[in-house]
C-alpha cells in the first residue's frame, strides 16, 4: 500500500506559525503586562510630570542654557542637544585637537555664565558621555554652578548647595557607579523652592 509523504515545506510553514503567534504576539503581551503590574515608572519612559504635564524623562538629559538653571553634561548629539534619535559619543580620540577646542569652548562658557567662579571646572562639564544623552552630572558640577545660580535666583548659595545634597543619589545599591545628581530633578526642586517668572523657567 503506498504512503503519501507530507510536503517538505509543512513542518516549517507551520513551525513558523507557531513561534509567530507565541513570539511576536503572545510573549509580547506577557512582558508588557508584567511591566505594566509591577515596575508602570520604568516601563513608561520613567517620565517626569509637574503640574500634570510631562516634562522630561529621568533617564534623557535636557538642554539648559539659563544661569538660573544647572546645566547638564555635554551633549555630543547631532545639531540638537539630548536628541535620542542622535545618541552617541563625538568619536574623537584622546589627541584628536577638535576635542581639545570643544572642551576650551565649553570652559570658556561656564566662565563667562560665572567670572567670579575661579575654581576647578570638573571634567564631566567638559566632555559628552558615551551616549550623549547622559540626564546626571556630579555632586561636584553641581557645586561649581552653585553661586551662579544661587545670583541669578536671589537666594543663597547654601539654600542651592542644600538642594543639590538632598537631590544626590549614591551610587547603585552603594557600590555600582559614582554618586550623581539627576539635573532636571534639580532644576524642578530649584524652581519649587525659589520659583522664577515663566519666560525665565521656559528656557
Amino acid at each position: 500500500m503506498k504512503t503519501s509523504t507530507p510536503h517538505p515545506l509543512r513542518p516549517a510553514i507551520t513551525l513558523f506559525i507557531l513561534l509567530g503567534v507565541l513570539l511576536g504576539g503572545l510573549y509580547p503581551l506577557l512582558v508588557t503586562g508584567l511591566a505594566q503590574a509591577f515596575f508602570p515608572q520604568q516601563a513608561n519612559g520613567s517620565l517626569i510630570e509637574r503640574q500634570g504635564q510631562v516634562v522630561g524623562s529621568e533617564l534623557i538629559g535636557q538642554n539648559f542654557t539659563s544661569p538660573a538653571y544647572f546645566w547638564g553634561r555635554p551633549s555630543a548629539a547631532g545639531t540638537f542637544p539630548n536628541n535620542g534619535m542622535a545618541s552617541g559619543g563625538s568619536n574623537l580620540g584622546p589627541t584628536n585637537p577638535a576635542l581639545k577646542q570643544a572642551a576650551e569652548d565649553r570652559a570658556k562658557a561656564l566662565q563667562e555664565a560665572d567670572p567670579d567662579n575661579k575654581g576647578a571646572i570638573p571634567i564631566d562639564l567638559l566632555t559628552a558621555s558615551a551616549s550623549g544623552l547622559d540626564p546626571h552630572i556630579s555632586p561636584a558640577a553641581a557645586e561649581y554652578q552653585a553661586g551662579r545660580v544661587a545670583r541669578a535666583r536671589g537666594i543663597t548659595v547654601e539654600q542651592v548647595r542644600a538642594l543639590v545634597r538632598v537631590n544626590s543619589e549614591a551610587p547603585q545599591w552603594g557600590l555600582f557607579g559614582e554618586p550623581r545628581v539627576n539635573v532636571l530633578k534639580l532644576n524642578l526642586a530649584l524652581d519649587a523652592a525659589a520659583p522664577m517668572p515663566k519666560t525665565e523657567a521656559a528656557k
